[in-house]
């Protein structure tokens, strides 16, 4: 199937904190209760449609290890989009954003879209981080903001989709080199990858 774009997302934050299970909500409509840990990174794809073009999401999930890090690292060259998650649960991976942030910062073009996302929005009755404070990190640091369930897919079709339509957004305002970040079609995408694409 052809396509308009090829948008590259990087998914990044804690270990366990629902990073897989976002993507395969996304990807597939299914909810995998146990997951096994991420081993360096997993993909996943699915086509999106931004005011009247097909776009192609690549979607790159990474290990959340520290031990795995420097192999994450190498993932968000080329990356136009991060979902930086955490796990409204557990306050330690709110604690470690600003870890996250910075690498990816670091890393990555500066006109990346950043959604950060507090994930388990199911639990409520656990809940360890207000949502108060999500907006506030979110406000702070010029990121897009969402709470979402993997379980019961709430609002993850729109994170996915609400990131892409920034980074199209970026591409109209001619923020975005699409011959870098971004991809343009498919044999033009081909054609420009040469051999460094990871």
């Amino acid at each position: 199937m052809t396509y308009a774009y090829l948008f590259k997302y990087i998914i990044i934050g804690d270990t366990g904190v629902g990073k897989s299970c976002l993507l395969l909500q996304f990807t597939d409509k299914r909810f995998q209760p146990v997951h096994d840990l991420t081993i360096g990174v997993e993909f996943g794809a699915r086509m999106v449609n931004i005011d009247g073009k097909q776009i192609k999401l690549q979607i790159w999930d990474t290990a959340g290890q520290e031990s795995f890090r420097s192999i994450t690292r190498s993932y968000y060259r080329g990356a136009a989009g991060a979902l930086l998650v955490y796990d409204i649960t557990r306050r330690e991976t709110f604690n470690h954003l600003t870890s996250w942030l910075e690498d990816a910062r670091q890393h990555s073009s500066s006109n990346m879209v950043i959604m950060l996302i507090g994930n388990k929005s199911d639990l409520e009755s656990r809940r360890d981080v207000k949502r108060e404070e999500g907006e506030a990190f979110a406000r702070e640091h010029g990121l897009i903001f969402m709470e979402t369930s993997a379980k019961t897919a709430c609002n993850v079709e729109e994170a996915f989709i609400n990131t892409a339509k920034e980074i199209y957004r970026k591409i109209q305002q001619g923020l975005f080199d699409v011959h870098n970040e971004v991809r343009k079609g498919r044999s033009a995408g081909r054609a420009r990858c040469g051999g460094s694409c990871l």
